[in-house]
């Protein structure tokens, strides 16, 4: 069946997909999907601004399978057309084809290689921060055994992540001549600073936490501007920063801690993203969930890898209730580069353990 991965690849590959421009149709790559998966119940729906769902059913599947099919722009650094797969001897060279194109075709290749009942979601607005596919899906209530979702794991299941929130504050401060004596407030980038500076030891203070081979909270300070030259006091500040929390931390809570460490209080304070850990729920609820998920891996006979800091929608089908866990080919590392590539030896692993998957009846 690797041949005929690679074969779905290639084409699936020439398919522009990239998230941004948002300008994904219900042509295209949806039609190509659609012509290569006959006897299955096909459903193609538009969710605007780029977010389209192809949802295949074929029998009475227990497992549901779901893979994207955006991936983020092209760099300058590509060697060649990021379009045209490229075969070298060990890999293929493309843009998507490890995150995660790879899957999606290594799909269509083991489902017309079996007659066996199978499901598949497939969407194209996970690299757009902006889940419509999966949340149309969920509010669905369809029920499956399990989901899972293709992502880089090496062709290991992954129990669980980290889950992510982006915020963007603003701090307001009143312009003056830097020559003389400030208090605390008058300069918006020292509020930035000192909030900085609280925000980091927090962090820290949090280094021991740990679930399911996870420890601490990752955090990133990653864009800060304001102010307008170094003998003004800055009346104005922007800054953006993000953490990925353990499964079990309480976001909301977090999001408090670090609203009130801003003295005074910031001008704005506002979640931009929000991705729940893998699995969802309290320590007890999520470490429930990642048993149930590895008894499925073990069930599926899949290779259980260790949790991983990077985030994935698998953890909106667990907060929708779905025993959920992530797998798929390729390295996480090959993600979002230059010359991206997935090596056949990780195809091969992936399209007949989906194979062999359908063909139990699952």
């Amino acid at each position: 069946m690797l041949e005929q991965t690679l074969h779905h690849l290639q084409a699936l590959v020439s398919f522009d997909t990239r998230n941004p421009p948002r300008a994904i149709t219900t042509g295209g790559i949806f039609d190509y999907l659609r012509a290569n998966l006959p006897g299955f119940n096909v459903e193609v729906i538009d969710h605007g601004d780029g977010a389209v769902s192809l949802y295949a059913v074929r029998g009475t599947p227990r497992y549901l399978f779901n893979v994207h099919l955006d991936t983020v722009p092209d760099t300058p650094h590509w060697s060649a057309d990021p379009h045209v797969m490229r075969r070298a001897e060990d890999r293929v060279i493309g843009l998507g084809v490890c995150d995660i194109k790879g899957a999606a075709a290594a799909l269509v290749a083991a489902a017309n290689a079996s007659d066996g009942d199978a499901a598949f979601l497939f969407s194209s607005d996970e690299e757009a921060n902006d889940p419509r596919c999966i949340a149309a899906f969920l509010a669905r209530g369809i029920p499956y055994e399990a989901v899972l979702v293709a992502e880089p794991t090496m062709s290991e299941a992954v129990l669980a992540h980290r889950g992510i929130s982006s915020v963007l504050m603003q701090f307001a401060g009143r312009a003056g001549h830097a020559s003389g004596k400030q208090d605390a407030a008058a300069s918006a980038l020292h509020q930035a600073m000192r909030w900085g500076n609280r925000a980091l030891d927090h962090v820290d203070s949090l280094a021991h936490a740990r679930f399911g081979g996870l420890t601490g909270l990752r955090f990133n300070i990653g864009r800060v501007e304001g102010g307008i030259k170094a003998n003004m006091i800055a009346p104005a500040a922007e800054l953006r920063f993000g953490f990925r929390p353990l499964p079990s931390m309480d976001i909301d809570a977090l999001l408090a801690t670090f609203a009130g460490f801003a003295e005074p209080e910031a001008a704005l304070f506002t979640e931009t993203f929000r991705g729940p850990s893998l699995p969802a729920g309290d320590i007890a609820e999520a470490e429930n969930r990642r048993l149930a998920a590895r008894d499925v891996a073990d069930a599926l006979d899949l290779p259980i890898g260790n949790a991983v800091d990077f985030w994935t929608e698998a953890s909106l089908f667990s907060a929708g209730g779905y025993t959920t866990l992530v797998y798929g080919p390729g390295d996480i590392a090959q993600a979002h580069t230059a010359d991206e590539f997935v090596t056949l030896e990780q195809l091969q692993r992936y399209t007949d353990a989906v194979h062999r998957i359908i063909s139990a009846g699952a």
